[in-house]
């Protein structure tokens, strides 16, 4: 299993903060599991039983600027183009994949016993051991851009690495350009 961050511990001022940036309570938070230099939080992990259902969307990413450049991304047409290079390669679809099988071993080593025997007793297996990054069940498409770099910034990813990528190659021609 990837070694992940330290997550932070959840104070009042964070619970806070989250509640400001996703602009309502967060329901299921369980930890800050990526913050700025300042503490403020950019990704959070929530709980994978929510109101007594399954939620496979393990990381939610909250920082206001990466949410807009992401969205900005998604507009431009982003998740076509991403999904172009992966249909062309079986490395990225492996990749992927691999991705989706270790964000669901995550996920799952965050279960507590409570939500273990919730999950056997109302059959929630299949509903989180087949759903991956974003809970998506096809390991080889590409959705919410959000949800990728989320789960990236706690454990690198490739679709989170082509994000990086895309972004350096875009600030490297804007200086190139501006100089």
């Amino acid at each position: 299993m990837p070694t992940i961050p330290q997550e932070l511990v959840l104070t009042e001022r964070l619970r806070q903060r989250v509640s400001e940036r996703l602009g309502r309570e967060a329901r299921g938070l369980r930890a800050v599991a990526v913050a700025d230099s300042v503490d403020d939080p950019m990704v959070i992990r929530v709980a994978s039983i929510v109101d007594g259902k399954p939620f496979p969307t393990l990381y939610w990413l909250i920082d206001p600027a990466l949410k807009l450049r992401i969205d900005r991304e998604e507009a431009s047409g982003a998740i076509a183009r991403i999904q172009e290079r992966v249909d062309a390669s079986r490395a990225l679809r492996e990749s992927m994949a691999a991705d989706h099988r270790a964000h669901i071993e995550l996920r799952d080593s965050f279960l507590d016993e409570t939500e273990r025997r919730l999950v056997e007793a109302h059959g929630f297996q299949s509903a989180l051991a087949a759903r991956g990054i974003g809970g998506i069940a096809d390991f080889t498409r590409v959705r919410c851009l959000h949800t990728w770099y989320a789960a990236h910034l706690v454990v690198a990813n490739t679709i989170g690495r082509l994000l990086d990528e895309r972004w350096c190659a875009s600030e490297a021609s804007q200086v190139a350009s501006s100089g």
